[in-house]
């Protein structure tokens, strides 16, 4: 299956790695490797994440990875990376629904 990142999802994996890298510029190239291997995975199998909780409806999903939440949604021929948050954030709901 195809994956696709939304210009939403690609900003902030950027911003992400950005403030990484405040610190530590190895550890956010690190970060930024793991995350799209991460989410390659999905290409073979995107049920492995689980439902996003607050939308409880199967074609929106999430990875886990760090301490950010990845969120796809599977569609008929392709999934979308929608966006990432850390995992303290409050996801909105509109963010990922248009």
């Amino acid at each position: 299956m195809k994956i696709i990142w939304s210009p939403l999802a690609i900003d902030r994996a950027s911003e992400i790695a950005e403030y990484i890298a405040l610190d530590k510029p190895a550890a956010a190239d690190k970060w930024l490797n793991m995350l799209f291997s991460k989410v390659e995975k999905l290409a073979s199998s995107p049920k492995i994440g689980r439902v996003v909780p607050e939308i409880e409806d199967e074609q929106f999903r999430e990875l886990i990875y760090d301490n950010y939440r990845i969120i796809y949604r599977i569609e008929k021929k392709q999934i979308s990376i929608l966006t990432i948050r850390h995992g303290k954030q409050i996801l909105p709901i509109e963010e990922i629904m248009t």
